[in-house]
């Protein structure tokens, strides 16, 4: 490219330092113009507002005149403050309990031990009438559940019966009962434990749908039927308005699914429909098991135990004694301390290297040796599974073994009685050593087969659950009483450790 002559450079210079120096004269007269005009607006702006705020003004006084007002402020109007609803109690759920007209003879004794009649509301639904008792006013009142002919039944291995449980739900929502806000389904062979029952019910929102129960604890009958459904022997809850949209479409429901088994899979599948899911509480117990629940219920997990069922397939949760007189026992601590029963804790007697699982209402179990709490935590497989197999993949849960070995075996002791001083408000409850035949251990350590009883103290905590789950702790005591281990059980510390040593 050429250069451009000298001449025309300094012209093209001259021309643009005329322009920079031309437009900064001229940007004054336009930003005092646009100052002036926002000036006038908004002096006419604030003018008309006080024109305004005077009408107003005079308005207010008028009105103040005519209805006789002399305060210069109107006082501003509170609405009500809504009343605080009532906490959730026994009167406002309803048991529907499904019974055999066969087996009510003797499974209504079971009932018998944990119905309240002066406080509890509820139905027992049989298939046909049976005979009246002396005991009647002891129980719930009794109605016939309707045939159900109509519904189609397919599966070569169930019961049609299994449909007219399924609809004890909508059938006792029919009876219009006044102030509901939990139905609960269970058997005849369940044994609740109202005052924790209660106690997880009030957890939820009751205007709302929920379904509250848990599964099973066979991983086949899980993989069978679902883990996502709430089995009816250990017991269910399902809250008011999810039980009216249930009642709607039920029997609809229940014609799809003529290849169901039980009656709880039904609702299940119903539910599946409504789109609600099963909300799990560990405290509800199917113990779809054989043998001894000891290894179950002495690691009980961290939840108010709230149902017990196949009381006649298990062994009488106290040995020596009926399955009714081993429940009747077990009234005597939950009369005590209800939201305690059950509960796991775990502490060390270092001196004689041995650690005790304390299952506060029921039993005691001393081992030689020093096992962690994340072991003593897992139930002991003192049961065989619904297959009747010794099979640990069988269970939904951690398990370990109840070993053969003598000098590892607990020694277990339970409980023999329970009272509460008033005084320190504190209860005492006594554990005797069960006695079996076994051979002698020849480990050279401290034999705790020298306990013949363990005295356990422990005060009261009736707003266990308000709290964050947590497992209580436990301290052996000194003692000069020959024979006796002196325990306390109590709320942990706020930094208390479990110290193995």
């Amino acid at each position: 490219m050429k250069n451009k002559p000298k001449g025309e450079e300094n012209f093209l210079w001259d021309q643009n330092m005329k322009n920079h120096f031309t437009i900064p004269w001229a940007f004054p007269k336009l930003v005092v113009s646009s100052i002036l005009l926002i000036s006038i607006l908004c002096i006419f702006y604030t003018l008309s507002f006080s024109n305004v705020s005077n009408s107003s003004n005079q308005e207010l006084k008028i009105i103040k005149t005519i209805h006789g007002i002399d305060q210069d402020v109107i006082p501003p109007v509170s609405s009500p403050k809504p009343k605080p609803q009532e906490k959730t109690g026994l009167q406002h759920i309803v048991f529907g309990i499904a019974a055999s007209a066969r087996l009510w003879d003797h499974r209504k004794n079971y009932i018998k031990l944990w119905w309240k009649p002066q406080e509890m509301r509820g139905i027992v639904w049989l298939d046909k009438a049976v005979e009246n008792g002396d005991d009647d006013h002891l129980l719930p009142p009794i109605k016939i559940s309707r045939d159900t002919p109509e519904f189609k039944y397919r599966n070569p291995k169930g019961h049609r019966y299994a449909i007219r449980i399924s609809r004890i739900v909508s059938e006792t929502l029919r009876l219009g009962l006044e102030g509901v806000r939990w139905f609960v389904m269970g058997d005849d062979d369940t044994f609740f434990v109202p005052d924790n029952l209660v106690r997880v019910l009030s957890k939820y929102d009751h205007n709302q749908f929920y379904y509250i129960g848990s599964s099973s604890e066979s991983h086949l009958q899980n993989i069978n039927f679902s883990y996502g459904m709430a089995y009816g022997g250990g017991g269910f809850a399902i809250s008011y308005p999810l039980a009216k949209a249930l009642e709607k479409m039920q029997d609809r429901c229940i014609q799809r699914y003529p290849r169901l088994y039980g009656s709880d899979d039904r609702i299940h599948a119903c539910m599946a429909e409504l789109g609600v899911a099963l909300t799990k509480e560990r405290g509800f117990h199917q113990y779809d098991v054989y043998g001894s629940l000891l290894g179950l219920l002495g690691a009980h997990p961290v939840a108010p135990l709230v149902s017990i069922h196949h009381l006649d397939v298990v062994q009488p949760i106290f040995p020596n004694v009926n399955r009714v007189q081993a429940l009747q026992r077990l009234k005597v601590p939950i009369n005590l301390d209800s939201a305690a029963v059950m509960q796991q804790s775990v502490c060390y007697d270092k001196t004689r290297s041995w650690t005790i699982s304390v299952s506060w209402g029921y039993a005691v179990q001393i081992y030689r040796g020093i096992f962690s709490v994340r072991e003593m935590e897992m139930p002991a497989r003192t049961f065989l599974n619904w297959y009747r197999r010794a099979d640990y993949t069988g269970f939904s849960f951690n398990t370990r073994p109840f070993s053969r070995n003598v000098c590892q075996k607990p020694f277990v002791y339970y409980l023999s009685n329970a009272l509460h001083n008033k005084n320190t408000n504190q209860t005492a409850s006594e554990y005797v050593q069960h006695q079996v035949s076994s051979s002698e251990c020849k480990w050279r350590m401290a034999d705790p087969s020298r306990i013949e009883r363990v005295e356990v103290y422990k005060k009261p905590d009736p707003n266990l659950w308000d709290k964050s789950p947590r497992r209580n702790c436990c301290r052996v005591l000194p003692t000069k009483k020959k024979g006796t281990m002196v325990i306390d059980v109590g709320e942990c510390g706020e930094d208390e450790v479990i110290e193995l040593r």
